[in-house]
C-alpha cells in the first residue's frame, strides 16, 4: 500500500477507497485502524506537494485538476481526523504527525492562492481605457480561476486556516486595488498643499479625484465585492468582512482629500466642483452601504462618509448665502449705457442655470438644512412634517409647489428685483426705466424658460408671472413714450372757434415732427438685445403711430397743400414713419454720445 502512495497517482482508485474508508472510521468513531489510514492518508497529501515542489505537476493552470481536487478534499478531510484525534487522549503522536502534514498543506495551498491571484489577476489588474476609467469586467478572473482558488479557499478554512487565507487575499487584492488607483493617477496630496494651491490647480487634482473616486464606486468596489463573494461563497461573512476591510481602507484615503478641499476657503466660484464632489461621495456611500454589516466600526465609517459629504453640502449654502448678500451690497451708481441687461442679472441667472443642473444635489442639501434649521425648537418627526408640508405649499400666490430649493432661489430672485428697480432709478427717462427693466425681466425670463432644469425648479406658473410683468413694462414703455405722441395726432382741439387754422395744423405737424426726431434720436442709442423683444416693441409702436399719422395726415394735410414750405412742416410721409421705427433699439454708437438718460 505504502508503495502504491508514493509512486502511483494520488486519484489512484486504490487511494480514494483509503480516504473513504479514513472517512469511514472517523464517522462511525473506530480508531482502530486510525493510525494507520492516518499515516497512509498523510503521505498522499505529501505525495502531491512533493511532485508540484519537484516540478512534475503544473500548478500555474487556471483549471483545478481531479488530482488537485482529491488533494483538497484530502486536506479537509486530514483536518476532520485531527480535530478526533486531538480529543482522544491517547493521541499525541498521531497530532503531531498530522499538525505537521496540515501546516505543510498550509504552507503549499497559501503559495498556490498567491500565484492565482496576482499570475492570473495581473492582466485585469491593469485596464485603464484611454478615458481613464477601468473597465467593466474588472477584475477578470477566468471563471475556473475563480472556481480553483474558491476551493483552495474553502479548503484553507476548513481545515483551520481562516486566518493565513484572509491575510493572503486581501493583501493581493489590495494591492491590486492600489495599482489600479495609480493607474488612475491618484496621489495623495498632503493638506497644507491643498491648502496652498491656486484654484485653477485644485480643480484639476479635484476633477483627477472624482474620477478615481466614480472608479471606484462605479467599477472597483463592486467587482472587488462580486470577487469576494465568489471566492468565498462557502463563507460569506469573511466575504463580507474581507471588502469591509479593504473598502475602509480606500475610502479612508479617497476622504483624507475630500476633506481638505472641504476646508479650503469657499467661494461662489467653487460651487459647481463642491457639488460634483457632493455627488460623488453620495454615490461612494451607495457603492459600499449594502456591504457594510452593521457593527460599530462599520457605522462609524458611514458617518464619516457622510460628515464630509454633509460638510460639502454646508459649504453650498453658504455660497448661496453669500450669493444673496453680494446681490443686496451690488449698489452701483452709473446706470449701464442704453438700458441693457445689467451684468448682475446675466451673472446670476447663469450661475443659477448652472447651479440647477445639480438640482437632485441641492434639493437634497436644502431640505437637509431647512431640518437642521428647525432642529432647534422641533421633534424630529415634526421637523420632517413641517418639511414636507412646506414642499406642498408655496410663499408666493401663483407657485403650485415649492421645494426647499425652489424657496431659495425664488428668494434669490426677489433680491435681484428689488436690485434692478433701485438700479433702474439712475435713468432720469422714465421711458428707459422701463426699457431697463423689460431687458432685464426678458433676460430672466428666457433663461428660465431656456433651461429645463430652471423651470422645473420654478414651475409654469412663475414663468407665467414673469411674463406678466415683463408685458406691465412693456405698456408701461407704450404709455409713456407714445402716448404723448399719440396725443399730439389726436384730431381734439385742431379746430378754433368751430374752424381748422393752418397755424393749429402747422404746430402740430411741427410739435409730431420734433417729438419723434428726438424719440428717434435719443431712442435709437438704446439698446433690445434680445430680437423677438426688439421686434414686438417695434411692431407695437408701429401698430399705433402708423394709422394715428395715416388718419391725421389724411384729414389735415389738405390745409397745407397750398402752403409755402410745407414740406417744413410735415416732415415725415406715413410710410417714413416705418422705417424710423426699425432703427430704434439698436444702440447706434453715433448717437451714443448725445445720449441723455
Amino acid at each position: 500500500m505504502e508503495s502504491n502512495i508514493q509512486s502511483g497517482s494520488p486519484t489512484s482508485p486504490h487511494a480514494k477507497n483509503i480516504n473513504d474508508r479514513v472517512c469511514e472510521d472517523m464517522d462511525n468513531s473506530n480508531p482502530s485502524e486510525l493510525p494507520e489510514n492516518i499515516e497512509n492518508f498523510s503521505k498522499i497529501i505529501e505525495s502531491r506537494i512533493a511532485k508540484c515542489n519537484s516540478g512534475e505537476t503544473p500548478t500555474r493552470s487556471g483549471k483545478i485538476t481531479e488530482e488537485e481536487s482529491f488533494f483538497l478534499e484530502a486536506v479537509m478531510h486530514l483536518s476532520k481526523l485531527t480535530n478526533a484525534i486531538d480529543k482522544s487522549p491517547s493521541g499525541s503522536t498521531l497530532l503531531s504527525r498530522t499538525n505537521a502534514v496540515l501546516q505543510k498543506a498550509m504552507t503549499f495551498m497559501e503559495e498556490e492562492l498567491r500565484t492565482l491571484l496576482e499570475d492570473f489577476g495581473s492582466h485585469s489588474n491593469s485596464k485603464v481605457n484611454k478615458n481613464s476609467q477601468v473597465d467593466e469586467d474588472y477584475p477578470s478572473y477566468p471563471l475556473d480561476v475563480v472556481t480553483r482558488m474558491n476551493r483552495i479557499a474553502t479548503a484553507m478554512i476548513s481545515a483551520g486556516f481562516e486566518t493565513v487565507c484572509c491575510q493572503v487575499y486581501s493583501i493581493s487584492r489590495r494591492n491590486a486595488f492600489y495599482e489600479q488607483m495609480k493607474m488612475l493617477e491618484f496621489e495623495k496630496i498632503n493638506v497644507d498643499d491643498v491648502q496652498r494651491m491656486s484654484w485653477d490647480s485644485l480643480e484639476g487634482e479635484i476633477t483627477r479625484w472624482i474620477n478615481v473616486a466614480k472608479s471606484c464606486s462605479n467599477t472597483l468596489f463592486p467587482g472587488e465585492r462580486r470577487l469576494g463573494e465568489s471566492v468565498f461563497s462557502d463563507s460569506p461573512m469573511i466575504s463580507q468582512s474581507l471588502f469591509n476591510n479593504l473598502a475602509r481602507s480606500i475610502v479612508i484615503q479617497i476622504l483624507d482629500f475630500a476633506e481638505a478641499v472641504s476646508r479650503t476657503k469657499h467661494s461662489a466660484e467653487k460651487l459647481f466642483k463642491y457639488l460634483d464632489i457632493y455627488d460623488t461621495i453620495r454615490d461612494l456611500i451607495n457603492a459600499i452601504s449594502e456591504s457594510l454589516s452593521i457593527n460599530d466600526t462599520e457605522h462609524q465609517l458611514k458617518s464619516e462618509i457622510l460628515a464630509t459629504r454633509d460638510r460639502f453640502g454646508e459649504a453650498a449654502v453658504n455660497i448661496f448665502c453669500d450669493l444673496e448678500n453680494s446681490i443686496k451690497n451690488d449698489v452701483a451708481r452709473t446706470p449701464v449705457p442704453g438700458g441693457a441687461v445689467h451684468p448682475l442679472t446675466r451673472y446670476v441667472m447663469n450661475y443659477l442655470k448652472c447651479a440647477c443642473e445639480y438640482k437632485d444635489a441641492l434639493e437634497h442639501i436644502f431640505k437637509e438644512h431647512a431640518k437642521l434649521e428647525a432642529y432647534s425648537t422641533k421633534s424630529k418627526s415634526s421637523v420632517d412634517d413641517q418639511v414636507d408640508n412646506k414642499e406642498s405649499e408655496s410663499p408666493h400666490d401663483n407657485v403650485a409647489v415649492t421645494t426647499p430649493l425652489t424657496a431659495q432661489l425664488m428668494t434669490i430672485m426677489d433680491l435681484v428685483d428689488v436690485n434692478l428697480k433701485a438700479k433702474s432709478n439712475l435713468y432720469r427717462d422714465p421711458s428707459l426705466r422701463d426699457i431697463f427693466l423689460m431687458n432685464n425681466g426678458r433676460y430672466i425670463l428666457q433663461k428660465a424658460k431656456g433651461s429645463t432644469e430652471v423651470r422645473q425648479v420654478m414651475g409654469d406658473t412663475w414663468c407665467r408671472r414673469r411674463s406678466t410683468t415683463v408685458r406691465q413694462y412693456h405698456k408701461n414703455y407704450q404709455r409713456e413714450t407714445w402716448g404723448r405722441v399719440l396725443q399730439i395726432l389726436s384730431h381734439d382741439g385742431m379746430q378754433v372757434n368751430g374752424k381748422v387754422t393752418k397755424p393749429v395744423v402747422k404746430e402740430r405737424f411741427k410739435n409730431f415732427s420734433t417729438m419723434l426726431d428726438d424719440i428717434h434720436r435719443t431712442q435709437s442709442t438704446w439698446v433690445v438685445s434680445d430680437e423677438q423683444l426688439r421686434s414686438e416693441l417695434r411692431v407695437s409702436i408701429s401698430a399705433v403711430l402708423i394709422p394715428a399719422y395715416r388718419s391725421f395726415c389724411g384729414r389735415f394735410r389738405q390745409y397745407l397743400d397750398n402752403t409755402k414750405h410745407a414740406d417744413k412742416y410735415i416732415k415725415y410721409q406715413p410710410e417714413d414713419i416705418e422705417t424710423l421705427v426699425e432703427g430704434l433699439f439698436d444702440g447706434n454708437p453715433t448717437s451714443m454720445a448725445r445720449r441723455k438718460t
